[in-house]
C-alpha cells in the first residue's frame, strides 16, 4: 500500500468528536489524495467525488454505526497472561507516551523523529487513530515504511481511543495490534489485547482499555452515554492476573488510559475509577494515571476518585493541534499547564505538540514532559516506597 500524501495540521482544527464529522474528514483527505495523484477529465473528477464524498462517506457511516462492533479480544487463562517483563537489575529502563499522536502530519512526524532519537526501550500510544481509525490511516501512521511511529528497542504497546471505535475497532485488532508486542529475550511476544502490564520489582505499567466503550449505537447513546467503563473480561483480568489487593506486592503503579477519570476543561469519565478502587481492597494507595484525549499537556494536584487517590497527567497533545484555552472550572487543581502558543491556525492559536519520557530506576521513576523542540517543559521525580507502597512526589521543576 503506498503512503498516501502527508495531512496539514490545519485539518485537524475544531475537530469534532461524533463518528459523522470524523468519517466525512476520512472521505475529504482521501478525495485529496485521489485528486493529487490522478489526471482525468472533469466527469471522472465529478464521480470520483460523488464516490468519495457521498456513498464512500455513507458507506463507512453506516457500516460503523449500524455494523458489527469487532470482537472484543482478551488474554485467555493460560501462559499468555498479558502481563510483559521489562528489564531486572539496576539498568535505567526508558518508556516514551505518545497520546492522540497518529494524525499523520508534519508535526506528528517530529514528535517521531525526537522520540526515535533518543532510543526509547518502549513506546507506548495512548489512542486515537486520525480520523476514525481506517486501515489506511494506521498503515500510513504505524506500518507504513515511511511511517513515524518511534519503536521501542524491546517493544511498542498500544491502546485505543474513542477513534479507533469509529470504524468498530476493526482495524486497531487487526491490522495494529499484530504488529505491536514486547521483546522477552529471544522473543517477541504479541500484544492479544487492548490492555496490558508492563512491569519489572519496582513498578507496574497498567494500559487500561477504556476506548472499546467509549461508543455507543444512535439513539442509545442520547438514553444512555457511554461511560467507556472496563468490560468484565477486563475487569477479571485484573482481579485474576494483577492482585491489586495483595499488601505483600508494593509495586508503584502506573495506570495508562485514553480518557481522563477527571477533567478540568471537559467531561471526565470516572467509571474506570471507581471500579478499579474495588480491586485495591484494604491496601488502597496514591497511583499515578497518565491519559490522553484532551489535545493538550496539564498535570493536576492528587485528586480522589471513588476513593482512590490518583495523581493525574494529561498528554493529549501528541500530534493534534494543541489546545492553550483556559480550564473552565477547578483551576485552583492544575499544578502545570503548557498554553505557550507555537503558531496560529485559522486565526486560532495552537500550542506547541509533544510527548512523555518515562525513566525507571529502581524505586525511582522520572519524567519528563518534553515539547516537539525537545525541550523539557516539565520534569518531575517519584519515589516508590517499596516498604509501604506509598507514591511520593520527590520534585518539579
Amino acid at each position: 500500500m503506498p503512503k498516501t500524501q502527508k495531512r496539514d495540521l490545519e485539518e485537524y482544527v475544531n475537530v469534532g468528536h461524533s463518528e459523522a464529522e470524523n468519517h466525512l474528514r476520512t472521505q475529504n483527505a482521501q478525495l485529496e489524495q485521489t485528486a493529487d495523484v490522478e489526471s482525468a477529465d472533469a466527469a471522472r473528477k465529478l464521480t470520483d467525488f460523488l464516490w468519495f464524498n457521498v456513498f464512500g462517506f455513507a458507506y463507512h457511516y453506516l457500516k460503523s454505526r449500524f455494523g458489527r462492533r469487532h470482537k472484543y479480544q482478551f488474554y485467555p487463562r493460560g501462559d499468555d497472561t498479558g502481563i510483559f517483563k521489562m528489564p531486572i537489575g539496576t539498568t535505567t529502563t526508558n518508556i516514551a507516551l505518545l497520546s492522540d499522536w497518529a494524525s499523520d502530519t508534519p508535526e506528528s512526524d517530529r514528535i517521531g523523529a525526537v522520540v526515535a532519537s533518543h532510543k526509547p526501550d518502549y513506546s507506548i500510544h495512548l489512542g486515537d487513530i486520525y480520523f476514525v481509525g481506517a486501515p489506511s490511516e494506521v498503515h500510513d501512521n504505524f506500518i507504513s515504511p515511511k511511517a513515524s511511529w518511534p519503536r521501542g528497542k524491546l517493544g511498542s504497546l498500544a491502546l485505543s481511543g474513542n477513534h479507533e471505535m469509529y470504524s468498530n475497532g476493526d482495524a486497531f485488532f487487526k491490522v495494529l495490534l499484530p504488529t505491536m508486542g514486547v521483546r522477552e529475550g529471544d522473543n517477541v511476544r504479541e500484544q492479544k489485547a487492548g490492555f496490558f502490564c508492563l512491569e519489572n520489582e519496582y513498578w507496574r505499567v497498567i494500559g487500561l482499555d477504556t476506548g472499546y466503550t467509549s461508543v455507543e449505537r444512535p439513539f442509545v447513546e442520547i438514553i444512555s452515554p457511554p461511560d467507556c467503563h472496563l468490560r468484565r473480561e477486563q475487569v477479571r483480568w485484573l482481579r485474576q492476573q494483577l492482585h491489586l489487593d495483595n499488601p505483600e506486592d508494593r509495586r508503584g503503579i502506573v495506570f495508562l488510559s485514553h480518557h481522563p477519570p477527571f477533567s478540568a476543561f471537559r467531561k471526565g469519565y470516572p467509571k474506570p475509577a471507581r471500579q478499579l478502587r474495588q480491586f485495591f481492597g484494604n491496601f488502597l494507595r496514591p497511583v499515578l494515571w497518565i491519559w490522553g484525549h484532551e489535545h493538550r499537556m496539564v498535570g493536576y494536584k492528587r485528586r480522589e476518585v471513588a476513593g482512590l487517590p490518583i495523581e493525574g497527567r494529561c498528554i493529549g497533545h501528541g500530534g493534534m493541534p494543541v489546545e492553550i484555552d483556559n480550564p473552565r472550572v477547578d483551576n485552583e487543581s492544575i499544578i502545570f499547564y503548557d498554553q505557550r502558543e507555537r503558531i496560529k491556525l485559522r486565526r486560532i492559536g495552537v500550542g506547541y505538540n509533544g510527548f512523555a519520557w518515562l525513566s525507571f530506576q529502581n524505586e525511582i521513576l522520572e519524567i519528563e514532559y518534553r515539547d516537539i523542540e525537545d525541550k523539557v517543559v516539565v520534569s518531575e521525580k517519584w519515589k516508590i516506597e517499596m516498604a509501604s507502597g506509598i507514591l511520593t512526589k520527590e520534585e518539579a521543576t
